[in-house]
């Protein structure tokens, strides 16, 4: 039997959705290895999202530490992690691969003497901790074995349900960490403050690329209908890399993985790299004059016209 632990990122004292996405593949795992699944809170005055994560696991493990109280520092919670992983009895550990957790795992696998795989798709069979994850930007799909003893995952978001919460709330118990002495420490975080949705929980997202031809056309046709559609507003790399736009905003292999309900590409060529950041998505509406673009190809819906025509005209029906 093996345990399974979960390191739940938070926002704004709040358990990021993400994370609930990260529990849905450490249910599975622990019901191959016969396991149960527990969670670990870090931070600073945690009691309140303790509280939230407990009622989607056994057992939820708390790692409160005066370190904690500036803000998130990858080596402090790497050792956070690797303390609680033992703690817990747990040879698999897993969070989602956020930005932090991509940041924070393979640090603790590090510590733990742990093989890591990142950015996981899902199971490669019915049975074994084998996994799946993409290379060569969605070219090719890996089968990957990891041979450790103790197992570490980072999981997309996209590609796992939302867990659902248990009957009962779990038990939370408080660990005392020792973190030693720490080579980093945390400045500060310039958020980027919008009314707009979040990319990564959008319901809907609408893409500009080079099609645009010019920056001035990101408020003047991809905004009004993002207002009307409550949409969150992405951009290719290389609107990115022009200016435009800030690179918050970039979809692709480089930048966010993001798969909403609808996702409109408006002036996308289909490039892979930026393909490999939204071919999740449930419906996808491609918008390019050329009929050979390849965005076409992964498109649920295509319209072969001139955005400057058609973005005011759906803007207005909408």
């Amino acid at each position: 039997m093996t345990n399974v632990l979960v390191v739940s990122e938070l926002q704004d004292g709040a358990v990021k959705k993400a994370t609930l996405t990260s529990l849905t593949f450490a249910r599975e795992a622990a019901k191959r290895t016969g396991g149960n699944v527990q969670a670990l809170v870090i931070g600073s005055g945690v009691s309140a999202a303790a509280e939230e994560i407990s009622k989607y696991v056994e057992t939820v493990h708390t790692a409160e530490h005066e370190s904690f109280a500036a803000g998130p520092v990858a080596e402090a919670y790497a050792k956070a992690i690797a303390q609680a992983a033992t703690a817990a009895g747990a040879t698999v550990v897993c969070m989602a691969a956020t930005f932090h957790g991509k940041d924070v795992l393979p640090r603790v696998g590090a510590l733990l003497n742990a093989g890591v795989a990142s950015d996981i798709l899902g199971f490669a069979d019915d049975s074994s901790l084998t996994v799946t994850r993409e290379m060569l930007a969605g070219n090719v799909i890996a089968t990957v074995e990891v041979a450790t003893d103790i197992k570490c995952f980072t999981t997309r978001p996209t590609e796992f349900e939302v867990a659902q919460a248990l009957d009962s709330a779990g038990a939370v118990n408080a660990l005392a960490v020792d973190l030693g002495e720490l080579r980093t420490r945390y400045v500060k975080f310039d958020a980027v403050v919008s009314e707009r949705p979040a990319l990564s929980d959008a319901r809907v997202v609408i893409t500009g690329g080079r099609g645009l031809k010019e920056p001035d056309n990101f408020p003047n046709l991809v905004e009004p209908m993002a207002d009307k559609l409550n949409a969150a507003i992405g951009a290719t790399r290389a609107v990115v890399d022009a200016g435009w736009v800030p690179n918050d905003l970039q979809i692709g292999q480089t930048g966010k993985v993001v798969a909403p309900e609808l996702y409109f590409a408006v002036g996308i060529s289909g490039a892979i790299q930026h393909v490999a950041g939204m071919k999740s998505s449930k419906v996808i509406v491609a918008i390019n004059k050329d009929p050979e673009a390849p965005i076409f190809q992964v498109a649920d819906y295509g319209l072969v016209q001139d955005l400057f025509t058609v973005m005011p005209e759906l803007t207005e029906k909408i």
